[in-house]
């Protein structure tokens, strides 16, 4: 029996959703087709009834990461400019939950370097989705001019996803946990 457009677009979803998670966990070179299906609970063969190609996953996969990514940060932040709501958008994404999840957390910090490899439409999907967290930071400041804005933004994102990207490098728990900290308090000045 066939199924209708709309299991087969439960379906796809399903197949992202689990593909943006273990593309996270494992990374994109690690993550064969066969893993990806398993975890979306169906069996490799039903894979090209969805997609081209895996570039064509990993790229809607990339997408839906950083949609992940920036819903959890704008649900973290401040709607008008706050030092508080900047602060705890800053100890959200340098937490050590988000450190420790790196299959629900920041597609950037956990595939970024392997994501730079990829195709345009995955790198695209990424460049959005940095763009949307810089403008989310950038929401948190008040008081001064769009240029400063954005270059403020651009440092504090740069610098959150190269610190969680070290934090989770870091083999020595202590230093791991001082990245984010020392980093945290850095970018608050406290």
């Amino acid at each position: 029996m066939r199924k209708s457009r709309e299991e087969a677009a439960k379906t796809r979803e399903r197949i992202v959703s689990a593909a943006a998670s273990e593309f996270r966990r494992n990374g994109i070179v690690a993550t064969g087709l066969s893993d990806l299906m398993a975890a979306a609970g169906l069996t490799h063969g039903g894979f090209y009834k969805h997609f081209e190609s895996k570039d064509q996953i990993v790229a809607e996969a990339c997408a839906e990461a950083v949609g992940s990514l920036t819903e959890m940060m704008t649900a973290v932040a401040s709607d008008k400019p706050s030092r508080g709501g900047f602060e705890a958008l800053v100890a959200k994404y340098l937490s050590t939950a988000h450190r420790d999840e790196p299959s629900h957390g920041c597609p950037l910090a956990a595939l970024g370097s392997e994501i730079a490899r990829c195709d345009e439409k995955t790198r695209a999907a990424a460049t959005d989705g940095f763009l949307r967290l810089v403008d989310i930071i950038g929401r948190q400041f008040g008081r001064t001019t769009p240029d400063a804005v954005r270059r403020r933004a651009l440092a504090v994102a740069s610098t959150m996803i190269g610190a969680l990207t070290m934090a989770r490098i870091a083999t020595d728990p202590e230093l791991s946990a001082e990245i984010l900290h020392e980093v945290g308090k850095y970018l608050t000045l406290k």
